[in-house]
């Protein structure tokens, strides 16, 4: 079967729908938004706003919601500082959690899905220690690319939902400082983490263990269907953090951090610092200038979330039987495999074959990337939009065994779009992403951005319906 990306937004009310008191007070901490001296609405997710029936929200009343953080209609009051511990490049940290954002509300989408509209940069929490609770511009500004190009590329992945200019001056080491400030809001399926778990484990809080495990299932997965819910939760988190690693690999992109504490319960993609995308098919390609053992480059990332399951089966050997935990374990690199190869087809637009098929034509495009002839982006733009699967043999040598194996294969959508027409693709490589905020940077100008945004959705568009 084909790769079904996530559906595309539709319109509905405005439910909320508090869950996470359920909880108790061990799981946040009360938190108080900062004052900040400016409000300038510098983005709105024009998309996703009536997903959650808040696209008849004024600016005015946007901002006195996502700037100022005033308690959206029978929502949370307070916000809460979420609590988790997290292995942060695999060593452990008991110190951590919602240091400068918080969860601001709960609310029902157009899926009926239980979604979290929750902060960075928003201020100080308990969680702070030294930092300053806020957010750069610049870092705004990347998290929007990264989640529109990546919801483009159909992996599954929170949405910036808001992003708030706060007239703060900033002073950072890793970009030129004072810089400007923002505080962002972004819409998640969830921001219950592999950490949270790791912080009721460390704590040997069984009840709240599976409390938790209980919520999990219960708004994530549909409830418990069997007497062993925690190994049950283990197998729903397991397969879908396995389709998000076989997502990144096709997206060619590389999240840079994948603590325990930034892997979403639901498998949900989210928190951009350091990421890029590949432009080659390069294995040792590493977005963090700070990751300097490659940990987590490109090639590493199925890896990574693999260990990083490891480490919720071990937290949830609290209230869980070990070898169940162990058996879901051990189907990761199956499952990941098939995830991998039927997005691959996915992004080709082509019929997926069964995983043997699969595999061999992406082990053939691979070898053909290797030769790092043709940028990634490219090579998925030239075999997404011809209309002959069957290239003349004469050319692309180092791509002669996937040509004989696309050939044979049937197209799951037709590139009737205009962007198929376009000789280049829709990239996102750290050059525009720098081009597009020095433009904010040097002469306020947002034009570039907007326009990134459009031919994104436009390309997101042509993957999804041809």
């Amino acid at each position: 079967m084909p790769y079904k990306p996530q559906s595309e937004p539709g319109k509905t009310d405005y439910q909320p729908d508090v869950q996470i008191t359920t909880l108790g007070e061990k799981i946040g901490d009360p938190a108080t938004p900062a004052d900040f001296p400016k409000h300038i609405l510098r983005f709105r997710n024009d998309r996703w706003d009536q997903s959650v029936g808040l696209d008849e929200l004024s600016d005015e009343q946007w901002l006195n919601h996502f700037g100022k953080f005033e308690p959206l209609a029978d929502n949370l009051d307070p916000p809460l500082a979420l609590r988790y511990h997290g292995h942060q490049f695999r060593t452990y940290n008991p110190e951590i959690g919602d240091g400068r954002g918080f969860l601001f509300a709960q609310l029902r989408d157009h899926e009926q899905r239980l979604m979290d509209l929750a902060t960075k940069g928003s201020g100080t929490t308990r969680w702070s220690r030294t930092g300053d609770g806020r957010l750069t511009l610049k870092g705004a500004v990347r998290e929007i690319l990264a989640t529109e190009m990546l919801e483009a590329l159909g992996v599954n992945t929170s949405k910036t939902f808001s992003v708030v200019e706060t007239g703060e001056q900033l002073m950072r080491g890793d970009e030129p400082s004072p810089t400007r400030s923002a505080a962002m809001t972004r819409l998640s399926h969830g921001h219950i983490r592999i950490g949270t778990f790791q912080r009721i484990a460390y704590e040997k809080n069984a009840e709240l263990m599976h409390q938790l495990v209980a919520y999990c299932l219960d708004h994530y997965y549909g409830g418990a269907q069997s007497d062993d819910p925690a190994s049950e939760l283990f197998a729903h988190v397991t397969g879908e953090v396995a389709k998000l690693a076989g997502a990144y690999m096709t997206a060619g992109f590389v999240h840079g951090v994948l603590n325990t504490d930034n892997i979403n319960i639901t498998g949900e993609s989210f928190d951009y610092g350091p990421w890029r995308f590949t432009p080659y098919w390069d294995p040792a390609f590493t977005a963090a200038y700070f990751d300097h053992e490659g940990l987590y480059c490109f090639a590493r990332q199925p890896e990574a979330l693999h260990w990083n399951l490891a480490q919720l089966a071990s937290a949830l050997r609290l209230i869980a039987d070990s070898d169940a935990l162990i058996a879901t374990l051990e189907t990761f690199p199956k499952t990941y495999g098939k995830a991998f190869t039927e997005h691959f087809c996915w992004r080709l637009g082509i019929l997926s074959e069964g995983f043997e098929k699969d595999r061999d034509l992406v082990v053939a495009a691979e070898k053909g990337l290797a030769a790092k002839t043709v940028q990634v982006d490219q090579f998925f733009h030239d075999w997404g939009k011809t209309s002959d699967l069957a290239k003349p043999s004469g050319t692309d040598p180092e791509f002669a065994d996937f040509r004989d194996l696309i050939a044979e294969r049937g197209r799951i959508r037709t590139p009737t779009s205009n962007y198929w027409q376009r000789q280049a693709p829709c990239s996102m490589h750290i050059d525009e992403v720098e081009s597009i905020w020095d433009a904010i940077a040097d002469k306020d100008d947002w034009a570039p951005l907007s326009k990134k945004i459009e031919d994104i959705r436009n390309m997101g568009r042509a993957l999804r319906n041809g």
